[in-house]
């Protein structure tokens, strides 16, 4: 007999109402302590409060607009393509981390060029952190939507998601499965301790680009490796070796390597 965690968590925070549910009260959870982490380090730093909250602005429309567009491009085109009217409604679900990672580099370099006037760099350096513990809540906000599963295992952490819908048997599917929400939003919580730690503790922020480096190399790396106990989210993702999540993976990946290869090169005084 298989051991496994019968997670029948409703998602709503209300009976009968879709919305507000427990997805976004951790999705808007994880922005705040984001905002609080990376307030600490701009008055460190004597940055002002209203650069702050443009710097939020920011990032809030980035990650929602950018993650919404990535799940359609990039996961489910085949469907919105002949639904146009349903992609504006984030609530029904469907954020691509992808493609909030893109808008987000995006909507930085704007803010770099018109609001900061520091470079793009010393910026990502301090939002690494915010982001990967935002990413942490927004994996455990997927948990709570029994979304994002793992593959099928019988191992005792397993979990039995009753209210997981199987879009290839399309019926519900209480399978015991690997946490892979789970694994994600933990590897996240570690490498935002890292991340803090280096900026914090070290002389990390002294070499543009290493925080940074760090952050695209855990979580892109993370990513890549817990996408192989994943449930494929697209059909291509059945027929390849390496699913869209892992092709999307690499070059940011590769993006984390360059930076720290770079801030490995920069002289900084004792």
């Amino acid at each position: 007999m298989i051991l496994e965690i019968i997670w029948d968590v409703n998602p709503e925070l209300i009976e009968g109402w879709k919305t507000p549910n427990k997805y976004g009260l951790l999705f808007v959870t994880g922005l705040i302590i984001g905002y609080y982490v990376i307030k600490r380090m701009f008055t460190k730093e004597g940055v002002s409060e209203k650069k702050l909250d443009m710097l939020l602005l920011y990032m809030i429309i980035a990650t929602v607009v950018g993650a919404r567009l990535g799940h359609v491009f990039f996961y489910d085109w085949a469907y919105y393509k002949n639904n146009l009217n349903e992609i504006p409604m984030v609530w029904k679900g469907g954020l691509a981390s992808h493609g909030a990672a893109i808008a987000i580099l995006l909507a930085l370099w704007i803010y770099s060029k018109k609001v900061s006037q520091k470079p793009m760099l010393w910026i990502l350096d301090r939002v690494a952190a915010p982001i990967a513990i935002a990413g942490c809540f927004i994996r455990l906000g997927n948990l709570m939507n029994s979304e994002i599963v793992g593959i099928p295992t019988d191992l005792p952490w397993a979990f039995s998601f009753p209210n997981y819908f199987n879009e290839v048997t399309k019926e519900f599917d209480p399978t015991p499965r690997h946490p892979a929400q789970l694994y994600e939003a933990i590897s996240y919580l570690i490498i935002f301790a890292t991340l803090f730690w280096m900026y914090w503790k070290t002389k990390a922020k002294e070499r543009q680009g290493l925080i940074f480096g760090v952050f695209m190399i855990g979580i892109w790396g993370m990513r890549f490796l817990i996408e192989f106990i994943k449930e494929g989210q697209t059909a291509r993702d059945f027929e390849n070796t390496i699913n869209t999540g892992q092709m999307l993976s690499i070059p940011l990946f590769l993006v984390g390597v360059y930076l720290i290869i770079r801030a490995a090169r920069i002289k900084i005084t004792a």
